[in-house]
């Protein structure tokens, strides 16, 4: 390790929620077999190409039961049942289903570079409404769904692999027209891949390129199963479960099998843990010490709250006083023990979650060591005892990028790997190298890597519902235990239950149900992750013999969602409102929300709207609309803005054409003269909505005038039509979601 270099900590953390029923040996969906032949194992055999760049991937044990469960036969799912039945032989139902499903991907950087399964599913209607798939699937030949199966098993597969199995490209060429033989022999080669990704990680491991960490067995957020009370300490405002659960066994449990479960996967004991979503408290100390964890990670934000201090970055976007942020800190359990606690940097990590993406892979390399420049030279002598640590999701970033993120990492690697400026390590290859006493934090501060509090899995009414439902579960099941111990021991099949209906409670315990409860996320599978958990729930109930109460025969969804943004508004902004793209930087610090990301990117002729941008200054809420002024008059569409706050309704204002050909009218109101109109220095008092639209649509709408002040909350939709029939709504259902900002909002922001 080059003492004079710039330490870079990368964590990639694979997860997929535990998507198995465990009755019939099914997984609900098929989302770990496809990122199993999409995203874990190129993710790691990449770096035979860059053998001075050292990496870190956290694996959730759940995620590797299920990638071994497909590996050895024990487990399926309906997507890949209905891929291995003939075409001909599908029925009429069947063949519904893989119209509704077999076109889940990006679209763009998917289905569109497969001319066929574009044709396919402009057949099928970007948006059709589900009971219209009946008559649809008229339209489709029995060869067009076996195509449809090919392909849509086909486009998952990481371009890496069409060097390594021949009839990839040859089935890519072919395009069309697929037979029974090329379909069992794609399923074949998809096999492949999956048996190769855990031995794949073992190796690199053993040769130390890499260092495997774990998490929680099923996900769950630990100091919630240690106390749903803690939540209290960040979120004082927001209602809590009405049964208080707290059971400091459980979270022991969660760690204690996860360490054991890495053991057998990998051959040793974890040295790191990445805590379900950075989630930690001072509580939970001990039980890492206890299982042998020497370092867990979490967020910046983090380690302000736990140090009294608040990360101030320059417009630049560098940390003031970075060696005191990008370094590892000790968390003690009160006898001197403890664990290392490194801490992400949210900026670096959120530009290759969501933003790099969309830029060119050399722009985005070049901003990437642009900024470590600058923290380097910050640092100045105090460099040797640091490290950037960026840790992010591993999977489901990528297939926003072009090649499934290849051409990204393999520019950032390459860069990494020759410039000794940087070195890439491990985590514990840098806390053992290091020579300073490591600072120390007397209580870690309770909070996730979101907004340093709990609130995407406690708070909401559906969340608190569901934390309920699972406690009541758990008492029946201890109470049970407690009154048939006797019984229990005697009878082997009851003993059976009883560790079965505990293997469901666990699993109930996982993060990923109430990440889509609330108002916080939104998917086309919230019903479905909602049936999954009430599933969980009923099979402790019938393990032990006892009725199934009527409340989990019934949904917990029960509203329309708020959606917050993955991203945050990290400062203000004050675009020119003249509807043209002519400087980025303009919008920068505003959220970008991708208008297709509940269903793939859609086909413009069907919903012209792909990305919009939003953000505020003191005084106004500014948005930007990615539609050309060409799309609104000549193809007759019209935007309807519905500004609300809470559930009362604030503003509804329509974006169409006027009498005159060509003229674009705001409710009757025309767009703003002076293309260089800047809202920001509107006289005081200001309540007039400004709008214009060229090559893009902004708008900048008072506060004053929606009657909102600071701190209220501000939630909209977006719907596009056509004569009068919806064909876009942004977000797909509920809102999405800002809170008016204070005159201190922008020195209380983290970075830029």
């Amino acid at each position: 390790m080059n003492s004079d270099s710039l330490k870079i900590i990368f964590i990639w953390h694979m997860h997929q929620p535990d998507y198995r029923d465990m009755e019939t040996g099914c997984s609900m969906m098929p989302w770990v077999r496809l990122h199993g032949i999409k995203d874990y194992l190129d993710m790691v055999t990449i770096l035979d190409d860059f053998p001075g760049v050292q990496q870190n991937f956290n694996l959730v044990p759940s995620l590797l039961d299920q990638i071994q469960g497909y590996v050895d036969g024990s487990l399926t799912d309906k997507h890949l049942q209905l891929t291995i039945k003939k075409a001909e032989s599908l029925t009429l139902d069947e063949r519904v289903f893989l119209l509704g499903n077999f076109f889940h991907a990006h679209w763009d950087n998917m289905v569109k570079p497969f001319p066929h399964y574009w044709e396919l599913l402009k057949t099928r209607g970007f948006h059709p409404a589900p009971d219209s798939l009946h008559e649809i699937q008229r339209y489709f030949s029995n060869q067009d769904f076996l195509d449809l199966q090919v392909l849509y098993n086909l486009i998952w597969i990481d371009p890496v692999f069409h060097e390594q199995y021949d009839i990839l490209p040859r089935l890519i060429r072919h395009g069309r027209n697929f037979t029974e033989t090329d379909k069992v022999a794609l399923l074949s080669i998809q096999q492949k891949i999956l048996g190769r990704i855990i031995p794949a990680y073992r190796e690199r491991q053993e040769r130390g390129q890499i260092e495997l960490s774990t998490t929680p067995y099923y996900h769950p957020i630990l100091p919630l199963l240690y106390d749903t009370n803690l939540a209290a300490i960040s979120q004082p405002h927001d209602p809590l479960p009405s049964m208080r659960f707290s059971h400091p066994e459980d979270v022991v449990t969660q760690i204690d099998r996860a360490v054991e479960r890495h053991e057998y996967y990998f051959g040793r004991k974890p040295a790191g843990m990445w805590p379900s979503e950075g989630s930690v408290c001072q509580e939970i100390i001990p039980c890492f010490v206890r299982a042998g964890i020497k370092w867990i990670a979490t967020d910046e934000g983090i380690l302000a709250k736990s140090i009294g201090r608040e990360v101030v970055r320059s417009r630049a976007g560098v940390v003031e006083d970075p060696a005191s942020w990008y370094r590892a800190y000790q968390v003690s359990e009160g006898d001197g023990k403890g664990v290392d606690v490194i801490f992400r940097d949210h900026l670096l990590s959120d530009l290759i979650g969501f933003v790099y993406a969309r830029w060119n892979e050399k722009q985005a390399v070049d901003d990437f060591f642009k900024r470590l420049s600058e923290i380097k030279a910050a640092m100045g002598d105090r460099v040797d005892e640091s490290a950037v640590a960026i840790i992010l999701d591993g999977e489901n970033a990528w297939e926003h990028y072009p090649a499934d993120g290849a051409l990204f990492l393999k520019e950032l690697y390459g860069r990494l790997n020759d410039n000794p400026e940087y070195e890439a390590v491990t985590v514990s290859d840098y806390l053992n190298r290091r020579r300073d006493p490591t600072p120390t934090i007397k209580k870690i501060y309770p909070g996730s890597w979101i907004n340093r509090n709990f609130r995407i899995w406690i708070g909401h009414p559906e969340d608190n519902l569901a934390w309920d439902y699972l406690s009541q579960a758990r008492r029946e099941l201890v109470l049970f235990e407690q009154q048939h111990k006797e019984r229990i021991n005697a009878d082997i099949k009851l003993k059976h239950n009883i560790k079965k209906a505990w293997e469901h409670i666990y699993i109930a315990e996982g993060s990923d149900w109430c990440w889509w409860y609330g108002d916080d996320h939104s998917s086309e599978n919230d019903t479905d992750f909602d049936e999954l958990f009430r599933r969980h729930l009923m099979t402790v109930y019938r393990s032990i013999g006892e009725e199934i109460p009527e409340h989990l025969h019934h949904t917990i969804i029960q509203s329309e969602k708020t959606l917050h943004p993955d991203q945050e508004i990290t400062s203000f902004i004050n675009p020119k409102i003249n509807g043209n793209m002519s400087d980025y930087y303009e919008w920068r610090g505003a959220v970008f929300f991708d208008g297709t990301q509940l269903g793939g990117a859609m086909h413009r002729a069907e919903y012209p709207v792909k990305e919009l941008y939003y953000g505020f200054n003191l005084g106004n809420f500014f948005l930007r609309i990615d539609v050309e002024r060409k799309f609104l008059t000549e193809e007759g569409y019209k935007i309807i803005l519905n500004v609300v706050n809470g559930r009362e309704n604030k503003l509804c204002c329509e974006i169409g054409t006027g009498d005159i050909p060509g003229e674009l009218l705001l409710t009757g109101k025309k767009p703003a003269a002076n293309e260089n109109f800047k809202v920001a220095e509107a006289a005081k008092g200001e309540t007039e909505i400004i709008f214009a639209v060229h090559e893009v649509l902004e708008l900048a709408l008072p506060f004053k005038r929606l009657a909102l002040r600071p701190e209220d909350d501000l939630n909209f939709s977006i719907a596009i039509k056509n004569q009068e029939h919806e064909v876009q709504r942004i977000p797909a259902s509920g809102y999405l979601h800002l809170k008016v900002p204070d005159k201190n909002f922008e020195n209380r922001m983290w970075y830029v």
